[in-house]
């Protein structure tokens, strides 16, 4: 079948585009707002879409009609902290998927720690194995309260034993047990049924170019 998205209710295409974009990587975002106080929720909507310079966009819509905590405090300040979920993680970041008051801390709901950023205001998690520091570069507002997060990657935290070879940035993504996010509601994926692929051997064809990597 084909769909002409111009005909389709919203909840219509969120449930067709959920359910063949994957598996999505969790932005598990934390991010203060202009009083300090913390909030922690996942988005699947997220990706890395430039690394010079490194930018990654993050898409939230909005809650009740209204925006969500995390978008407010992100515009308020223009910081955050993308954490990633690693499969012992999975209940906490589920916990603070719920709707809680903005007064509510929901790290110490999860039972997770804060450990201070080494440049932006929010912290990052404690127990992820990796975090992303960032700042706004760009807001688009895609429909009202719907915002999508251009944002440059500042800082990044990386666990110890994820480190192949820090002298040449060589990581062991394996390692982390990172969860992607899967089609229906509930439905999440591991990220360890791993292959690899050469890409194919071209030198001696001169119709190709050279590799620009994907």
């Amino acid at each position: 079948m084909n769909f002409d998205f111009s005909k389709l209710a919203p909840a219509d295409a969120f449930k067709l585009l959920s359910s063949v974009v994957v598996p999505r990587p969790i932005a598990w975002v934390v991010s203060q707002s202009a009083q300090g106080a913390l909030n922690a929720a996942p988005f699947s909507f997220f990706n890395v879409v430039s690394s010079d310079p490194p930018i990654v966009a993050l898409g939230i819509g909005p809650r009740g009609g209204e925006l969500k905590d995390t978008s407010r405090n992100i515009l308020e300040t223009g910081q955050f902290v993308i954490n990633l979920v690693s499969a012992e993680l999975a209940e906490q970041m589920n916990h603070t998927s719920l709707d809680y008051e903005a007064s509510i801390d929901e790290l110490a709901r999860a039972g997770l720690v804060a450990e201070p950023s080494l440049i932006v205001d929010p912290p990052r998690i404690a127990q992820s194995p990796a975090a992303l520091e960032c700042r706004v570069w760009q807001v688009l507002d895609a429909a009202p309260q719907r915002v999508i997060v251009l944002a440059r990657v500042v800082g990044l935290y990386l666990r110890d034993d994820a480190l192949l070879n820090p002298e040449k940035f060589y990581v062991d993504t394996p390692a982390l047990r990172l969860l992607g996010r899967m089609h229906g509601a509930g439905w999440y994926a591991h990220t360890s049924d791993l292959f690899q692929m050469r890409a194919p051997d071209a030198v001696n064809d001169p119709t190709v170019r050279p590799a620009q990597g994907h």
